[in-house]
């Protein structure tokens, strides 16, 4: 089993590497100690299991999920969070609580090893443990995009606004576009209600970057935001607007 590591510090990495060296048929085929490293290293190289730290500054675990079209099977690793682990339990995805034993560890191998033998598709169990996040209040705070053939972070409260071009979802930074590999459908259920709001059925938008609601045709409006940019409001969801803005 080819397992690549994932975690921001390098003690807990070189813990795993010999915790790792005592397991027979496994191979590392490699580390990252950040977010964007990772997503970058899981789509080169494809590993069979990704041992994945949770809390990482910058992009965390869960983050790193996001931002891949096809998530590998991961093995969460995690200091703390009752959430989250519980939030596995009832996904039937595996964890392992810092300080991570050597028995531990290859319970977690030999549990996704039956499960690759089984035909199971554990990344499929990931899309409702991250909804599942969202719904005890566990919002995205940045998202993974892809400027050239890097991965950038954003931090949400960036964002001016999200949309959908030629199939393609992309976050609107000021005049910067970038790609995201997420729909809107899965980024509306992620992002904060509070701030993100779903204007129309191509486009969320940061309320604290809505500057006015500007009437259109036909009784439908637009939204102008503080960076100039104006984006449909349709009629279904102005009803919605009115609610929470009071207009």
């Amino acid at each position: 089993m080819r397992i690549l590591i994932v975690d921001d510090e390098q003690p807990a990495r070189e813990r795993l590497k010999r915790l790792l060296d005592g397991i027979e048929d496994v191979e590392l085929i490699g580390e990252a100690e950040d977010g964007p490293q990772a997503v970058d290293l899981i789509e080169r190289v494809q590993p069979d299991l990704v041992l994945l730290d949770i809390q990482m500054p910058g992009l965390d675990g869960f983050g790193v999920i996001e931002a891949l079209e096809e998530p590998p099977p991961v093995v969460f690793v995690t200091a703390y969070d009752e959430y989250a682990i519980r939030a596995f339990e009832v996904n039937a995805l595996d964890y392992l609580l810092k300080p991570i034993s050597h028995e531990r560890l290859e319970k977690a191998i030999r549990r996704a090893r039956e499960a690759r033998a089984e035909g199971q598709n554990l990344a499929s169990r990931l899309a409702p443990l991250l909804e599942s996040l969202a719904g005890q209040g566990h919002y995205l705070t940045r998202l993974a995009v892809r400027d050239k053939n890097r991965v950038r972070v954003l931090d949400t409260v960036a964002v001016d606004w999200i949309g959908v071009e030629n199939e393609q979802t992309f976050v609107q930074v000021g005049s910067e576009a970038y790609p995201i590999r997420r729909t809107l459908a899965d980024l509306e259920v992620r992002l904060d209600p509070a701030r993100f709001f779903r204007a129309h059925r191509s486009a969320i938008v940061n309320l604290d970057r809505v500057k006015e609601i500007v009437p259109w045709f036909k009784g439908s409006h637009k939204l102008r935001l503080t960076t100039g940019a104006e984006v449909e409001l349709s009629r279904a969801q102005a009803r919605a607007l009115r609610k929470i803005l009071g207009w």
